[in-house]
């Protein structure tokens, strides 16, 4: 595992996105791991560490999370600005053809990049996201992202994101102290706080939450794809995923027992996604 980083550019100035590579660095087989809207790349730890002998994986923390800068202008966290930012970390890869895992909001920028004329992306797996997210998701999204909550210790922050995200469904002790360990920074007095800029939930917070739409962009995606849902999923409506099997070279897997999303920590989780790969990676 390495930690690199590269530079941005927005109007007041560059700021730094990291990330973390697993796996031969000279391996031309690249998969590039993007995660949720208020996670980090170390959500990818488990899966990146079974994969790392057969690809080189690389897991950005998405700018305003994780190790990445925090942006002065909080209205500067918007998709144009993930998706540019992702477009200059493929051309630090420098390779012709990567494979995208994305979870919910990786997902997102994911599509958005292989909706693209000549996308380097040649295969997709979606965890738990698709062309179509009800605005009921994203307020109970809203419920607790960008509140910048403060935890005394590491034990009850912990306890709290247990809570929140229980919908990700059964997880060992030791998978929850990692989620916990890199979900958390630790401040000036000694209390822990969310790894990411409560910035980032401005549009949440600003202007009335709509269902959001990306049919059109789905519909331009030319690569395979395997779309993982949590079977109880309020994001990733059953509907929205049946849709979506219309389109040429889509598969897609329901787990029972998990709603938004799955961690893809489990075995199982890593098989499956394994198994797709032999195939399509």
């Amino acid at each position: 595992m390495r930690q690199r980083s590269l530079l941005g550019l927005e109007a007041r100035g560059f700021y730094k996105t990291a990330y973390t590579e697993w796996g031969d660095p000279t391996n031309p087989k690249v998969i590039i791991c993007v995660h949720g809207l208020a996670r980090n790349g170390r959500d990818f730890d488990y899966l990146a560490h079974d994969l790392q002998s057969d690809y080189r994986i690389i897991c950005p923390d998405v700018v305003g999370r994780g190790r990445s800068d925090w942006l002065e202008n909080k209205e500067g966290y918007d998709l144009p600005l993930y998706v540019a930012d992702i477009a200059r970390l493929l051309a630090r890869v420098d390779v012709d053809e990567v494979i995208w895992i994305g979870t919910s909001m990786g997902g997102i920028i994911g599509m958005s990049l292989a909706a693209l004329p000549r996308s380097p992306i040649r295969a997709m797996i979606l965890n738990d996201v698709g062309p179509f997210i009800p605005k009921a998701a994203l307020k109970r999204i809203a419920e607790y992202v960008g509140k910048d909550p403060r935890f005394a210790s590491i034990r009850d922050a912990e306890l709290y994101l247990r809570m929140i995200h229980v919908n990700f469904g059964p997880q060992t002790d030791e998978q929850w102290t990692h989620l916990t360990t890199h979900s958390f920074r630790r401040l000036e007095d000694g209390s822990y706080a969310f790894d990411y800029d409560p910035g980032i939930a401005l549009s949440y917070r600003s202007g009335q939450i709509k269902d959001v739409d990306l049919w059109p962009i789905w519909e331009a995606v030319r690569c395979p794809v395997l779309t993982i849902r949590g079977e109880q999923s309020d994001l990733l409506l059953s509907d929205t995923a049946r849709r979506m099997l219309q389109r040429p070279g889509t598969e897609v897997v329901d787990l029972p027992g998990i709603g938004h999303a799955p961690t893809l920590m489990d075995a199982s989780q890593i098989n499956l996604i394994r198994d797709w790969l032999k195939t399509h990676g």
